[in-house]
């Protein structure tokens, strides 16, 4: 995830195992479905890249379960990063590369990863701003190959609504500390999708209230990011 000085405490909650790997509480409950998802769309061999890997849970899960995909793991910050690493020596996986730091929010950074066939981000969006969420998925457009396919997860508005008294809680808690953040309305997604040149194939209610948005490269979108 971005790093910034405003957040509460309940937005990234991480207890060290103290082998340098730390656990989400939250990546340990959602792993099963993400990856589950994960393997349903998913393109069988190629690069992956995971945008705010976080603790480093998601990434070993994934490689286990895709292993014919070389897994490419992402973050922000270096107690993170030092996670990640961790976590990957600890499951002794090959088809994992050492994590990358990479802030996702700055623009630029497509041109330091290789084009990727699938691209994975979990629990972000509503960490970051409106512009930071447009940069984004414009860099992630011109990340993903013509061919790629891209998961968004994480907590979403329905229409415009929050429709959980632990969603209400949580929003609240983070337009709090930073007026800027919050989470993100499921019908705006759209179009940041669409104006940066992506198409979502399907959207996919997950557990815990969270949603899925499948997306690929749109090539009848005049706003397309070539490659």
């Amino acid at each position: 995830m971005v790093f910034r000085t405003k957040l509460p405490d309940t937005a990234s909650v991480a207890n060290s195992q103290g082998d340098g790997r730390l656990i989400s509480p939250s990546a340990e409950r959602n792993s099963t479905p993400i990856v589950n998802l994960v393997k349903r769309i998913a393109p069988e061999t190629g690069e992956a890249l995971e945008i705010a890997s976080g603790t480093g849970q998601h990434i070993v899960q994934l490689a286990l379960s895709l292993p014919n995909l070389s897994w490419l793991p992402s973050e922000v910050e270096e107690n993170r990063l030092k996670s990640i690493t961790a976590w990957i020596k600890n499951e002794n996986l090959l088809n994992i590369k050492p994590p990358l730091y990479l802030d996702a929010t700055e623009t630029g950074w497509s041109k330091t990863v290789i084009k990727s066939d699938f691209i994975l981000l979990v629990n972000l969006l509503h960490l970051i701003s409106l512009n930071e969420t447009e940069t984004l998925f414009d860099e992630l457009s011109k990340a993903l190959k013509k061919t790629g396919i891209a998961l968004v997860y994480g907590p979403f508005m329905r229409n415009g609504q929050l429709t959980s008294e632990g969603d209400k809680t949580f929003h609240n808690s983070l337009i709090q500390t930073d007026p800027d953040i919050g989470y993100k309305n499921d019908l705006d997604m759209l179009t940041f999708f669409s104006n940066s040149g992506l198409f979502c194939l399907e959207t996919v209610e997950m557990p815990a209230n969270n949603l899925a948005f499948v997306l690929k490269k749109d090539s009848l979108n005049k706003q397309l990011k070539e490659d």
